[in-house]
């Protein structure tokens, strides 16, 4: 730092001083909220790559040093370009107020996400919460922004007065430029922090790990990361995920791995070998005598909702009531997460149904049902309704979209709409007035929305808390009162639930109904710190259940929502269904291209990999490590999990797509 400004330049000490005031403070503050929520140096609950050695905390320390350093330089050398000067007071109030306050901003902005969603959430997986739309996951989340967006507005006003009342007080003085001296040194720290950055992933996992959860570093990395993809796959030597093939465009992480060929394309697990994949069931009709089939779908309905007491008042007597006399399987697991993926595994019976492909929607229609589709949400949401043909197919609609009027929250966002469940079950009694209705066989589709986050609307009864949790104080430290909150939303869907069976044993059709009642995904509730659903995989988050009337429905095995299709089928041939034993594929974000992927084996035998850190666990011990030095059962369950995530991969490439 020395050469920045002469030894006589008593503002150039003023000024270095200042720099590197401004580099301690950063990196403190940011390396103190990085060890409290992912235990960097100190290690903790699921947390197998701490810093934890006096090797690797001085190996992190250098490498995150240089990368601090250099992001600081760096600006200091365009600002002084910019200004003709570095001895004024301007370049140094534009370097303390842009790279000081832009990355506390930052930081803010991270670890509060982080504070409701794992460090899996990227771009993907903020379209995946907008049904698809990036667009629509922003307007779902417009309280927030709309805050932060007023919030900002009032710092920039405050900024630029600051800057006028400074300039007035103290004029600019014109210097030479003085800015070699800077550009050679940000070039040196550049160079050597790039070498850092290829040794340190053969040296540490560890210390890699920690490097990827610093904002300078990540900045870093995105440019290296470009500058060292020499064959233009989009992977370089300084990815997250580096590219070990750099000359080779067909050997790259993510790439499909073509089974057999003696190369491993996406660098996990060797040369992919197939393992046995279920095909999506072929169309199915149903003849002779065809019951009706009743299918509610309760959002973010969690699997532990059979059971569940608050207070010691039971949240789902109905729905045990209908598990008792009837059939249970949980849990049953979402593959992805998400309620658009969900649905359409839920209807398609595949794992990423193509548009056009069977489903139950087309399938009935073809048998001589009546579809009525009655939802709390648009259907169009992330093209459910297109891809499973459900507005195509369905004699009577009423959706989200179509009852907008009547939605619970202002928010017009198609992710944001809500219909509370007595708005859908009146457009039922309206529509299904006559018992002459009953004559041809049903199919009736309800999704009932009231467990969506916030979990709670107005009108919504207070059965199971006291206060509901406004969306404004969610936050973990009143995990308590947000999760009574969200289990009296599942109570009041669970209330509407007994009005639609009452209803149907008054029409004399309940006997005459397969009643299939599921959730579409369920929802982390603060446990391990974290809120909501699809970003991490656990059977919190993946886990719900299947609830029939029909006696004799089980599982030899764990169920995912692909077998859904199926099972409801065979329910209404009167056969038993058939589902053979196989683990449950799951991934965070979409099949081609996730940040996490896992199975399921048992009730909670999960296994889970982090494609871009490389780290694998066992998610029911709570046990995890880095995949390359795993052994034993440990590393065949994780061997186990690629294969069969590759070979789902090369299935779903397989597969015609129809229009």
């Amino acid at each position: 730092m020395r050469d920045l400004f002469t030894r006589s330049d008593r503002r150039g000490k003023l000024f270095t001083g200042v720099i590197l005031g401004l580099i301690s403070m950063l990196a403190a503050l940011e390396l103190a909220l990085a060890d409290r929520k992912y235990g960097l140096f100190t290690g903790g609950f699921g947390q197998s790559q701490a810093n934890d050695t006096f090797t690797e905390r001085a190996i992190f320390l250098v490498g995150y040093i240089s990368s601090m350093a250099m992001l600081v330089i760096g600006t200091w050398w365009i600002i002084v370009r910019l200004f003709r000067s570095k001895r004024s007071w301007p370049p140094l109030f534009f370097l303390a107020t842009i790279v000081g306050g832009t990355y506390i901003l930052l930081l803010a902005l991270t670890f509060q996400l982080h504070q409701y969603f794992s460090d899996t959430m990227s771009f993907a997986l903020m379209a995946n919460l907008g049904g698809g739309s990036l667009t629509d996951a922003l307007l779902f989340a417009s309280n927030e922004i709309f805050l932060g967006i007023a919030a900002l507005i009032f710092g920039l006003l405050a900024y630029i007065y600051i800057f006028r009342l400074l300039s007035r007080k103290f004029p600019v003085r014109a210097n030479e430029p003085q800015w070699r001296a800077q550009g050679r040194l940000f070039i040196a720290l550049f160079g050597s922090t790039l070498l850092l950055a290829i040794a340190v992933p053969s040296a540490s996992a560890d210390v890699q790990n920690g490097l990827n959860r610093t904002l300078a570093r990540g900045l870093f990395t995105q440019g290296a990361n470009k500058l060292t993809d020499f064959d233009n796959d989009g992977y370089g030597w300084i990815s997250s995920m580096p590219d070990r093939h750099p000359f080779n465009s067909a050997r790259y992480p993510l790439a499909l791995d073509i089974p057999g060929n003696g190369i491993d394309e996406d660098g996990y697990g060797g040369d992919l070998q197939l393992a046995p994949m279920a095909p999506q069931p072929p169309v199915t009709l149903i003849s002779g005598k065809r019951p009706h089939l009743v299918l509610i779908v309760m959002e973010s309905a969690r699997y532990d909702v059979i059971g569940k007491r608050i207070n010691g008042k039971p949240v789902a007597p109905n729905l045990e009531a209908i598990a008792k006399s009837g059939s249970l399987i949980s849990p049953a697991f979402s593959h992805v997460g998400f309620t658009t993926a969900s649905l359409k595994s839920l209807f398609g019976g595949a794992l990423q149904p193509a548009k056009g492909s069977p489903s139950l929607f087309r399938e009935l229609k073809s048998s001589g049902y009546e579809i009525a589709v009655f939802s709390g949400q648009p259907e169009d949401f992330g093209d459910i309704s297109k891809t499973v043909g459900m507005r195509d197919n369905a004699d009577i609609f009423f959706d989200g979209d179509r009852l907008k009027h009547l939605r619970a929250f202002s928010n017009g966002a198609q992710g944001s709409i809500l219909i509370d469940e007595i708005h859908l079950l009146k457009a039922f009694a309206d529509e299904y007035q006559q018992p002459s209705k009953w004559k041809q066989p049903q199919f009736l589709y309800f999704n009932f929305q009231s467990p969506h986050f916030p979990y709670f609307h107005e009108g919504m009864p207070l059965g199971l808390t006291d206060r509901p949790l406004p969306r404004s104080e969610i936050n973990a430290g009143n995990r308590e009162q947000l999760q009574q909150t969200y289990w009296n939303a599942v109570q009041y869907s669970d209330q509407q639930l007994d009005e639609l069976v009452s209803r149907l044993k008054r029409d004399g059709v309940w006997d005459d109904s397969v009643v299939v009642v599921t959730g579409d995904h369920g929802e982390d509730l603060f446990e391990e710190g974290f809120l909501g659903h699809g970003h991490n995989i656990n059977i919190r988050q993946n886990g719900t259940f299947l609830v029939t009337n029909r006696l004799g429905v089980a599982a030899n095995g764990p169920i995912g929502m692909s077998d859904y299709r199926a099972i409801i089928l065979s329910l209404l041939k009167d056969e038993k269904p058939d589902i053979p034993a196989k683990p449950v594929l799951m991934t965070v974000g979409d099949l081609e291209r996730p940040t996490q992927i896992g199975i399921a084996e048992g009730a909670s035998n999960i296994t889970s990999l982090r494609l871009d850190t490389g780290e694998a666990c066992m998610v029911e011990k709570g046990r995890c490590a880095n995949a390359s030095s795993l052994d034993g059962d440990f590393k065949d369950r994780v061997d186990r999990l690629i294969r069969i995530w590759g070979s789902a991969r090369w299935q779903n490439r397989a597969k015609p797509t129809r229009e």
